[in-house]
């Protein structure tokens, strides 16, 4: 293709992803049902739920707003050879090709923070807070900022370091050995990602010792889950949501509970959401996932290698010679439509993976408890119970509530009918 026809593709692309995204958002804007489903009359009060409608709504026009705003600014910003008129400006200070690079994707962070905070702070301190889920003050978010800033230094830019290096000096085959070098960056952060990096935005501390920590290690022994220590992370500084996860591979797992799930659930629903987690465990979900994320990110480089080195691409952009950052900009505009693609294929398997994770805590422990601790946390945070099948198709990596509740129930009633056969 031309440059001409490529700059076409890169708009088209660009455009129909944004209409596709639109399309569903605006199905999952209407789907949101002011009538309370059946199924969580009792748990839902009547006030809580419109307060959801609300909190749901607000956020999809606010989504809609932002996006919209990304979707002009990069149209622009195309249509107009700003990127290559960027590259040539930076050619006039600095020689190097790899410092060009750099500086480069330097300048478009900045800018892309600088456009985007405004956002964040809309978020953050007017409809979380509108909605009482925010607890973050000024001076936190000024530190996360500061701290995400130099973790993109050291963590991004030097990953971006290492893949023009390689690109530069191996040529075609670089892929391979950046395949390498990403596969070992992957997993050494799911090694280290709770002892390293949390530290610095969050503090931890052992579950003290307490009914709670006794029953978490009784079930762990119970199902033979090697767990290294119990954690507490202050998550309330920050908002009023809770969550849960382990961290770690091999034989030393290492559990993170936030305050604020601890202070809103009982300890056999705590226990549950645990048993949730092990059942990834278990069934090698965790492992499946890094494999799976490898072998795509493999797949992805090696396509890159294809086009990387097309002069065509850089032209396009609007640059008046080769440069390797426009080239990796355009292909990543190029290959979207894949990403797209196996993104909904990755959360299929994320889904079903989802649902084999709570019939293990089923099994294991307690349905009940999971059942109860699942309609809380989505109380509490808001959730849409109403979401659009096809929305829920393309984006969401968990099934909605509803039917994680239903799938619960079916499991009971097929233990309690096979039970009572034998």
């Amino acid at each position: 293709m031309n440059p001409d026809t490529l700059l076409v593709l890169f708009l088209v692309i660009i455009g129909a992803e944004f209409i596709f995204e639109k399309f569903l958002a605006v199905l999952n804007y209407r789907k949101l049902e002011s009538k309370l489903p059946e199924r969580m009359k009792g748990i839902y009060d009547p006030e809580k739920y419109r307060q959801s409608i609300a909190y749901n709504k607000e956020n999809g026009r606010f989504g809609f707003v932002t996006s919209s705003i990304s979707f002009l600014v990069i149209v622009t910003l195309i249509a107009t050879g700003f990127f290559g008129m960027l590259d040539e400006w930076i050619r006039r200070f600095v020689a190097d090709p790899l410092l060009i690079s750099l500086a480069f994707f330097g300048i478009l962070y900045i800018a892309g923070d600088i456009l985007s905070t405004p956002f964040a702070v809309y978020d953050t301190f007017v409809i979380e807070e509108k909605y009482g889920f925010n607890k973050t003050t000024p001076r936190i978010f000024i530190l996360d900022k500061l701290k995400g800033y130099l973790l993109s230094i050291i963590l991004g830019g030097g990953i971006l370091l290492v893949l023009l290096v390689l690109i530069n000096r191996m040529g075609k085959d670089f892929w391979i050995y950046f395949w390498i070098v990403i596969s070992a960056f992957t997993l050494f952060m799911n090694m280290f990602y709770t002892t390293l990096i949390v530290p610095l935005f969050n503090k931890l501390v052992p579950l003290e010792e307490s009914e709670l920590k006794d029953a978490i290690l009784n079930y762990s022994q119970k199902v033979r889950f090697p767990l290294d220590n119990i954690f507490v992370i202050d998550g309330s500084k920050r908002s009023t949501k809770a969550n849960a996860y382990f961290s770690g591979l091999g034989r030393k797992k290492k559990i993170v509970l936030f305050d604020t799930l601890i202070n809103n659930h009982s300890k056999e629903e705590l226990v549950a959401v645990l048993a949730h987690e092990v059942g990834h465990y278990k069934k090698k979900h965790i492992i499946q996932s890094y494999l799976t994320s490898i072998i795509q990110t493999g797949i992805l480089l090696f396509i890159m290698s294809l086009l990387i080195f097309n002069p065509d691409l850089s032209i396009a952009f609007g640059g008046k010679q080769f440069a390797i950052h426009l080239n990796l900009i355009a292909f990543f505009i190029l290959f979207s439509p894949i990403s797209t693609i196996t993104g909904i294929l990755m959360n299929l398997i994320s889904r079903k993976n989802e649902y084999q994770a709570d019939a293990f805590a089923a099994e294991t422990y307690n349905a009940q408890p999971l059942q109860e601790a699942l309609k809380k946390l989505s109380t509490n945070n808001l959730g849409n119970l109403t979401p659009h099948r096809w929305y829920v198709f393309v984006n969401y990596s968990h099934p909605p509530l509803l039917s994680r509740l239903k799938a619960l129930d079916r499991y009971e009633s097929n233990q309690t009918g096979n039970s009572v056969s034998s």
